[in-house]
């Protein structure tokens, strides 16, 4: 036996059948006569056309699958489709379902339906065969069932190989990437066409009978794949050798270092699976219909505490004043609904064992899990049309939101990740969102509010009021706009520096610039992207970021606006807008500027970087992106050096490759379509509409800087 037959393995179920008889013309086997009166079937007829055409259908059914499959999957599933085709009864009806009929079509020799076809148990196995290797190839949609066909074959399975053809040579690949690039009932009507030997007008009314839709797009398609040949060979005849024959086939091993690990995974989780069925039919105190939690969440005492409503953390109102952390942790439980234990007793079980009527959302990388012991309250009351309940348990913030009229609503529970604030971060949580507004619960710190619009640098801050718990009215949230027409930012004068003040919620009562000339305040602006924590807005470099509050900061703001929606609902907690470059414009254009846009997260990372051309205009227009990264530390803490370019065209209608980069390049270059290079951080050079280039810096010390992608 020669070496590379050793592994050859056939899972024909009879070896009397060779392959080269899958073509050959057959006589009926059962002539029309061996029809009933009702054009009933027999299984035992059906049956013997299967044993003997096998090879035959299960190549059909191997060249009608979809290539997504994979070899090994297509050559087991085209077996089990063919296994499945048999009758489910002692009889089966084929006087409508047959597409062939049982009399031969063509005579002399010509095109037509072969000795095969003419077998009405043939022609009956052959539909079925090709009806499920056509559903085999349909996508599964969400709320149908699947069809058995479109599941992997549990029989037949072979463990621990990998079964497919053998190999055939560069004709054949080059045919089976030309069927590959065929739908399902196109690769079905070449097929049929071919071995098949059947006319248009057979293969037509067979692929409709086997559920195929657009049946003359798929003839023409098949058409025009036989009639193409490769090199000198017919791609008809090329489906006769090895590469097409899913009887004749080569083993493999699987992945052997995996299937151990599978192997030692499923003991591990039997064993876990055993012991853990032992303790819950333990007498005692175990889980069960007795219990205060729900059984997903488990009974204990920090259990017990977590969903006890009176033994929820509550902070002194002036306790921040005196702390040695400024953040969540320190603000006091405010709103009315604060000693309501009924509307706390649901949101803390809605925490530890939500129910399917709860919707639940969380920032990336926040665990949405129940809390580890009694979380600390900050706000309960009603906002808009729901009672609201806002938590905090050192690692997260949590929004528990419930109709304010009652009944049968569904609940929402919101998660986001705060760690690491600090009293900046910390200035305000959304508490509600409604009609395309959001209100702002505020830091106790916090002794005045407005409302900024970024878009309009040079206009006024507008007043803010908030109620004696640090709840603000309702602004324009530009985390729900459709457009991009106003941007209205919080503004909160935080006065931690002296924190000698009285309790900003005791004096404040409404006006926005309350203590505005107190030492140590600060106006910052936060802004709503869609989560529970506001990010916030700051300029300049990322060394030292200011609150923007200078005219130049609000007027690149104003052009930055726009390009904050990319960063929504992505964990941010700070967004910093740098001006890293002005560059003179050629042919007296004025002077450009270019900026870097961060946005750092909670978590740390996927931080999100983006550079941004601002040609001189008269309007806020958004500058114009000339480069985006995620996961970068360009323009951030660790790596301040950013290099970006753009394709711009002068008011003359010449066109430039512009690139600037951070102030310790020592020089920037351009390659490929376009060549120049200028000492500095700054570059100029004539380019043609839609050049490609390649642009790239030098550090001082002539180390290469790749720019920002």
């Amino acid at each position: 036996m020669p070496p590379d037959r050793a592994d050859t393995a056939s899972t024909a179920p009879s070896a009397a059948v060779p392959a080269d008889t899958a073509d050959t013309p057959v006589s009926d086997a059962a002539p029309p006569a061996a029809l009933g009166a009702h054009g009933a079937l027999g299984v035992e007829q059906a049956e013997a056309a299967l044993v003997e055409h096998y090879t035959r259908l299960v190549r059909l059914a191997y060249l009608v699958l979809p290539p997504s499959l994979g070899r090994n999957r297509r050559v087991l599933t085209a077996h089990a489709l063919v296994q499945r085709s048999l009758p489910r009864g002692r009889t089966a009806a084929v006087a409508e379902r047959s597409a062939i009929p049982a009399q031969s079509r063509t005579e002399g020799g010509g095109r037509g339906t072969t000795g095969a076809g003419r077998n009405p148990g043939y022609a009956y196995v052959r539909e079925r065969v090709l009806r499920q290797a056509l559903d085999a190839g349909r996508p599964l949609r969400r709320l149908a069932r699947p069809r058995r066909a479109q599941l992997p074959p549990l029989l037949p399975h072979v463990w621990g190989l990998r079964l497919f053809p053998r190999s055939g040579g560069a004709d054949e690949l080059a045919l089976d990437q030309r069927l590959s690039g065929l739908s399902g009932p196109a690769r079905a009507a070449f097929a049929l066409r071919g071995p098949e030997l059947l006319t248009d007008e057979e293969v037509r009314r067979l692929l409709h009978a086997a559920g195929a839709e657009d049946t003359e797009t798929a003839l023409t398609e098949a058409a025009e794949a036989a009639e193409r040949r490769i090199g000198t060979a017919d791609p008809v005849e090329l489906l006769r050798s090895p590469e097409f024959d899913p009887c004749s086939l080569q083993a493999r091993p699987t992945d052997l270092m995996r299937r151990r690990q599978y192997g030692r995974a499923a003991l591990a989780a039997t064993a876990a699976l055993l012991v853990c069925g032992t303790l819950l039919g333990l007498p005692g105190d175990g889980w069960g219909p007795d219990g205060d939690a729900d059984p997903a969440y488990g009974r204990g005492a920090a259990v017990a505490s977590a969903l006890d409503p009176a033994r929820v953390r509550r902070i002194a109102p002036a306790a921040w004043q005196t702390s040695a952390r400024t953040d969540f942790s320190v603000w006091p439980a405010r709103g009315p609904l604060a000693e309501d234990r009924a509307l706390l007793g649901r949101a803390l079980t809605a925490w530890a064992a939500p129910g399917a009527s709860v919707q639940i959302s969380a920032t990336p990388a926040t665990p949405s899990g129940p809390p580890m012991g009694s979380p600390q309250l900050l706000y309960a009351g009603k906002v808009d049309a729901a009672r609201v309940v806002l938590f905090h348990d050192g690692l997260r913030v949590v929004r528990y939101a419930e109709p304010a009229a009652g009944g049968e609503g569904a609940a929402a529970l919101d998660f986001a990740r705060v760690d690491g604030a600090d009293a900046a971060a910390a200035g305000a949580l959304v508490v509600g969102r409604s009609d395309g507004e959001v209100r702002y619960l505020t830091a106790p710190w916090v002794r005045g509010t407005s409302v900024r619009d970024l878009l309009d640098p040079a206009g006024p801050a507008r007043p803010l009021r908030r109620d004696a718990d640090g709840v603000t009215d309702p602004l324009a949230s530009p985390a729900m706009a459709r457009d991009c027409r106003a941007w209205d930012t919080l503004s909160v004068r935080d006065g931690t520096a002296d924190t000698g003040a009285t309790d900003a919620h005791a004096t404040d009562t409404g006006a926005t610039d309350t203590g505005a000339t107190d030492a140590g305040a600060t106006d910052r602006l936060l802004t709503d992207l869609g989560e529970l924590t506001p990010a916030r807005l700051t300029s300049g470099p990322p060394s030292a970021p200011r609150d923007v509050s200078a005219p130049a900061d609000r007027a690149a703001w104003a052009r930055t606006a726009c390009l904050l929606p990319a960063m929504r609902s992505h964990g941010v907690r700070s967004v910093n807008s740098w001006p890293y470059a002005r560059q003179p414009l050629p042919e007296s254009n004025g002077t450009a500027t270019w900026l870097c846009t961060r946005a750092e997260t909670w978590r740390g990372p996927g931080s999100r970087v983006l550079a941004q051309f601002q040609a001189p205009s008269r309007t806020t227009a958004p500058g114009a992106v000339a480069a985006r990264a995620e996961d970068s530390p360009a323009c951030g803490v660790r790596e301040s050096q950013v290099l970006a370019g753009v394709l711009w065209k002068s008011r003359g209608g010449t066109w430039y490759v512009l690139a600037a980069g951070s102030g310790k390049l020592g020089s920037v270059e351009v390659s490929g379509g376009v060549r120049g290079r200028a000492p500095g951080n700054l570059l100029a050079v004539r380019a043609a509409e839609g050049a490609q280039a390649e642009l790239y810096g030098r550090s001082p010390d002539g180390a290469r800087v790749d720019a920002l992608r």
